[in-house]
């Protein structure tokens, strides 16, 4: 059973890998539709990770997968900057007209 545990984690990184391919080509419809499936997997291997544990050798194994993760997470966020920027500008010209 806990090879499903390790199998959620791959999983996660998969995807976010298509998030980070997503971000590169700046199609960021993508990058929020591979959030999302990485955040229902997250969801789903919270609930199982409460009756089940990994064995030690895939401890390792998911501690090299986080830092694959983190690395994505890392470029995604800074090809996503200048994309954010502009997005907060145009909500900042719409909130002057609010008023």
């Amino acid at each position: 059973m806990s090879q499903m545990l390790i199998d959620y984690y791959k999983a996660i990184e998969d995807s976010s890998l298509q998030m980070l391919n997503a971000a590169k080509s700046e199609d960021w419809d993508q990058v929020v539709h591979f959030e999302g499936a990485c955040a229902v997997l997250i969801e789903q291997l919270r609930a199982r990770a409460h009756s089940e544990e990994l064995l030690p050798e895939q401890r390792s194994e998911k501690a090299r997968i986080m830092q694959r993760i983190l690395q994505n997470d890392a470029q995604i966020r800074y090809l996503a900057e200048p994309w954010l920027a502009h997005c907060e500008q145009a909500f900042d010209g719409q909130h002057q007209y609010l008023h």
